[in-house]
This record gives C-alpha cells, sequence and structure tokens, in this order.
C-alpha cells in the first residue's frame, strides 16, 4: 500500500549502541560455495523469526517463506510467523517494544533515520550485493551516515492518474481541465484524497515555492502562502478551489478509490500501484495510467508534482537471530520474490534485472509511476506537515464554506506546517 500518514513522532529515545552485522552473504540464490560459507555461521537449532508486512501481501509472503525454508533446509529448524502490520505504523510499532517487535518488517523509506537514530536496525551484512542488485535511488533511501540498514523491496511508492479508457482518450488526460470536463460531461467523477497532505503536495510542488524538512530532521521550512512571486500561495488556493466547484471533483479516501472505479461512479482518480491488481481484475483492458497531468493555476498549465519513494525490508537489531532475520530479509528482497512480488501484487520492482522484464515494461500502472518520478520528492517531512495539510485540504474540498480570506488560510497552513513542536 501507498506511505500513509504518521500522526506521532517520538522522541527521547536513550542512545543504543548499533549492532554491527557479522554475517556474510545474502538471502538470494548464489553458489554452493557461498551458501556453505553462510551455512557455517547459522547452521543448528531452532530458528523462530516474526514477520510483519501489510495484510494484502500476505498470500506471497508466504509463498516467499516457504522457498526460504527449502533453500536453507536442514540448516535450521525454522518457525517463521507471519503478522499483520501497516507498512506507515512500523516505526511507531518498533520504537514502541522493540523488543517485542518483529525480526523482519516492511516499512516506507522515510522511517529508516528515526529507526536507525534509535539503533532499531541491524545493518545490511552483504551490502556490495545490495547495491549491484537494486537501483541507486532505493539503496541511497536505505543508507543514512554511509551505511545501508535495510534490503530494497519496491521502488514504486508514489503516485499517478488512473482512468477509464471508455470514457477518455489519450489526449484526455493531459490536463485536469480535461479530466474534469470529460467526467462531468459524462455524469461521473474525478476522485482524490485531499485529506492527506501526501496527495496535497501534488499542487505545490513544481509551483517554484519551496518546502521541505530542517537539519534537525523534526521541523518544516515552507513558503506556500508567499505573496510575491509567478505564481504565489494564495493563487494555488484558488486553483483548488476552481478545483472542487467542478461537479465532477470528489474528495474520497484512497481506501474506497477502487470500489468507486469498479461501480463505474469514478472514471478517473489518482492512486498508486497498490491499487493495480484490484483494478486491472475489474477493468481489465479498459484500464488506463499516466502520469499526473497538468492543471491551471495563475493562469498556467503547472505539472502536477508527487511524492515518491521505496519500500522497504528491516532487520531488527535486537532479534534473537539477527543473521537469520537478515537472511529472510535478503530473500524476500531478491529477484526471484520481487518478480512474484509484482506477478501477485502489482508492485514495481527495485532489483534492476526484475524491473527490466518484458511484463513490467508493459505494465500501464509502472510505467506510469516511473514517468510520474521525474516530478517526484522523497517524502522527508516533519510531522507537523500532516495535520495541517489535513485541516486545509478539508476547507479547500468543501469550498472554503466559512469565506476566509485566502492569504489568512495559506498563512495558518504554513504556521501550522512550520511550527516548532515534535509530533
Amino acid at each position: 500500500m501507498k506511505r500513509k500518514i504518521l500522526s506521532v513522532f517520538l522522541t527521547g529515545f536513550m542512545a543504543v549502541s548499533l549492532l554491527a552485522g557479522c554475517a556474510n552473504g545474502g538471502g538470494n540464490q548464489g553458489s554452493t560455495e557461498k551458501q556453505g560459507a553462510e551455512a557455517a555461521n547459522t547452521k543448528g537449532g531452532k530458528v523462530t523469526l516474526k514477520v510483519w508486512t501489510e495484510e494484502n501481501t500476505f498470500e506471497a509472503t508466504n509463498q516467499m517463506i516457504e522457498s526460504f525454508k527449502e533453500q536453507y533446509k536442514g540448516q535450521a529448524d525454522f518457525e517463521i510467523t507471519l503478522e499483520k502490520n501497516s507498512d506507515a505504523d512500523t516505526r511507531d510499532n518498533v520504537l514502541a517494544d522493540v523488543h517485542n517487535a518483529a525480526d523482519v518488517f516492511a516499512m516506507a523509506d522515510d522511517q529508516v533515520a528515526p529507526l536507525a537514530a534509535a539503533g532499531a536496525l541491524y545493518p545490511v551484512p552483504n551490502v556490495d550485493e545490495v547495491k549491484a542488485e537494486n537501483v541507486e535511488g532505493s539503496v541511497d533511501s536505505a543508507t543514512i551516515d554511509d551505511v545501508l540498514y535495510a534490503y530494497p523491496m519496491t521502488a514504486d511508492n508514489g503516485y499517478f492518474l488512473y482512468y477509464n479508457k471508455k470514457y477518455y482518450k489519450n489526449s484526455d488526460v493531459a490536463t485536469l481541465d480535461k479530466v474534469l470536463k470529460v467526467a462531468a460531461d459524462n455524469g461521473k467523477k474525478f476522485s482524490m484524497d485531499w485529506s492527506s497532505g501526501w496527495y496535497l503536495y501534488s499542487f505545490f510542488g513544481c509551483t517554484g515555492l519551496d518546502f521541505g524538512i530542517n537539519d534537525d530532521s523534526v521541523t518544516n521550512h515552507c513558503d506556500w502562502n508567499a505573496k510575491e512571486g509567478d505564481i504565489k500561495g494564495v493563487d494555488i488556493a484558488q486553483a483548488m478551489l476552481d478545483i472542487s466547484a467542478s461537479p465532477a471533483f470528489m474528495n474520497a479516501a484512497d481506501a474506497d478509490f477502487v470500489s468507486v472505479m469498479k461501480d463505474g461512479s469514478v472514471i478517473a482518480g489518482v492512486s498508486g500501484v497498490w491499487n493495480s491488481a484490484a483494478l486491472k481484475q475489474s477493468l481489465g483492458n479498459d484500464l488506463g495510467a499516466v502520469k499526473l497531468p497538468t492543471y491551471t493555476v495563475a493562469g498556467k498549465q503547472v505539472q502536477m508534482a508527487s511524492f515518491s519513494g521505496y519500500k522497504l525490508f528491516g532487520v531488527n537489531a535486537y532479534s534473537k537471530n539477527p543473521e537469520w532475520a537478515a537472511k529472510l530479509a535478503d530473500w524476500l528482497t531478491n529477484e526471484q520474490n520481487q518478480t512474484l512480488r509484482f506477478e501477485m501484487n502489482g508492485q514495481g520492482p527495485s532489483n534492476i534485472k526484475a524491473a527490466d522484464s518484458d511484463k513490467i515494461k508493459t505494465d500501464v500502472a509502472i510505467q506510469a509511476v516511473m514517468a510520474q518520478s521525474e516530478f517526484g520528492k522523497l517524502q522527508r517531512v516533519g510531522n507537523s506537515y500532516w495535520d495541517a495539510c489535513s485541516s486545509y485540504g478539508q476547507v479547500m474540498a468543501f469550498g472554503n464554506p466559512d469565506h476566509i480570506q485566502l492569504q489568512k488560510i495559506m498563512d495558518e497552513l504554513v504556521k501550522g506546517i512550520t511550527k516548532s513542536v515534535a509530533g
């Protein structure tokens, strides 16, 4: 699934020593000599491991776990359990009780830094292999101070435009104006989640206005209320009000996107690859996907931006079996299993060879997120961003019902985004 909003920032961590990895080699299928060397460090006894991942990936992950057991059969007596955990909640859940957290857990890339700072991540032992096998951006996203702390799993954690080809020609989806017009002309809807700052960034990212996290890794800087320049803060606010005034606009949670596309009430909307498999099943060859369109702001057509990122598997530094946990994380992210993850869940690989397959080159959702990545930015934000954007997005979606001056709205948005409060 997508990277969801994290609303709690845990502070005041006690400094703990990072556990250095001592295993050599990874879980990828390799030579007999390599596997034999690994076995010397890990052979014997019962090995109990717990894995956290999204529930909708259980079927694929169980297959990967079974193939892992087969690969290392005879080297240990494995007892591996799979538990449901939202990727967005991994940081909070690990740090809430690191000793009872999973040995191996899926997470979004923006969680690496706080987990590493808290000493909760076991560094990747087979660094050179992982770097060679995965795209550079995914490795960079898992690296802090030249230490690789997690195994890249996907390179698709972004969003783009889905549409129903029964209603839209290719040229129709280039601009949001036309997307809305076609939907309105057909009595249908365009859907986007304006309660989420993850999606709202799309209206600001390519406007020339500034936003990002400060060096303290807690607070943000932001000038989205700018009163000067080609595009001012109030211009974006007005553009969003114009969009929400369209009879075709629907502010809807991403969790509802598949159902409204399936029942035909929505014929275009913004979401990501986590919904790809279900949408393909529902719409078949009528499913289209492209980069986000341009939108009208201050009389100009401006490309909609996006947050982008990667999904990773991390290993708990407090695992009782860290070497085997690292092997399992490596196995869950190897070429074979990234391919399986794509085939079963529609997730785009970070593994270079897996991403080069013909199936992935012709997958509309993967190609759309790749095209949008040119206009994407890694999500690195302080948590005050999320609530401020949610409040702002709701006001815009409902058409500014209290008729608040737009400059005041933008000033309040920036004040909320930049407030000096950890949380």
